[in-house]
């Protein structure tokens, strides 16, 4: 007798305390038969993807905040990095200091200013000149309206440091190669040297004998400038070297 089989599978899954069921059906020509087999792995195995699946969303998010973090600290790494170099390789000089006597004080200084060796270029317009005499101390910042790009008549009569309020101070260049060093945006670079002119006339009302004098010059970054000296106990000529 030949029988003609047709399987036919249906998988069912129910969660709780109903049971997966695994039916198929076997039928000849002349009858039906029916079998069910129980199975409850199926819901073990799709809790298992779903927690599988949160894993690797987790995993996924946490990497992704990790990158982002690492990212940022490498900037802020780097950034930090061209800054110090900046501040450590960067910087202006004092190299030398004169003073004009009228009426036995010393009514203006001329302070000799450079750049540092490889210095970056600094912009005069943003530096900060302070100076003191030991009872006051005074704030000063450039002004264009006191510049000269040459010496015709001498250090201190080329240009009027008269004008020169008690919180400004002038500029006259002596050495400018590439001629960076400009009356609207004064910037220093490698070998430039320029004098600071002060009307201590306005800053201190003069500046008598045996005064002690400090000061820096700061520029935006980078190392400042410092000076100090003691003027002489008698002032024999009208143009006297205070600093070095």
């Amino acid at each position: 007798m030949l029988l003609s089989v047709s399987v036919f599978l249906r998988v069912g899954v129910l969660h709780h305390t109903q049971l997966a069921m695994l039916e198929y059906e076997v039928r000849t020509s002349s009858m039906w038969f029916k079998r069910l087999r129980t199975n409850n792995n199926a819901d073990i195995g799709i809790g298992a993807l779903i927690i599988f699946i949160a894993m690797v969303m987790v995993a996924g998010v946490t990497a992704s905040v990790m990158i982002q973090t690492m990212n940022n600290l490498q900037d802020q790494a780097v950034k930090t990095s061209e800054e110090t170099i900046r501040d450590i390789s960067s910087g202006l000089k004092v190299s030398f200091v004169s003073g004009f006597v009228q009426n036995a004080t010393i009514t203006q200084l001329a302070i000799f200013v450079g750049t540092t060796t490889a210095s970056d270029d600094v912009d005069l317009t943003y530096s900060i000149l302070s100076l003191s005499d030991s009872s006051n101390k005074v704030i000063l910042n450039y002004t264009s309206s006191c510049y000269s790009n040459s010496i015709s008549n001498g250090l201190f009569g080329t240009v009027s440091s008269s004008n020169l309020t008690s919180s400004q101070y002038g500029l006259l260049v002596i050495r400018d190669i590439d001629g960076s060093c400009n009356r609207t945006k004064p910037i220093l670079n490698d070998e430039d040297l320029v004098v600071l002119l002060v009307n201590t006339s306005t800053c201190f009302s003069g500046l008598g004998t045996r005064t002690e004098v400090t000061g820096e010059i700061y520029p935006e970054h980078g190392i400042h400038g410092i000076l100090g000296f003691t003027t002489p106990s008698t002032f024999e000529h009208s143009i006297v070297d205070l600093q070095p």
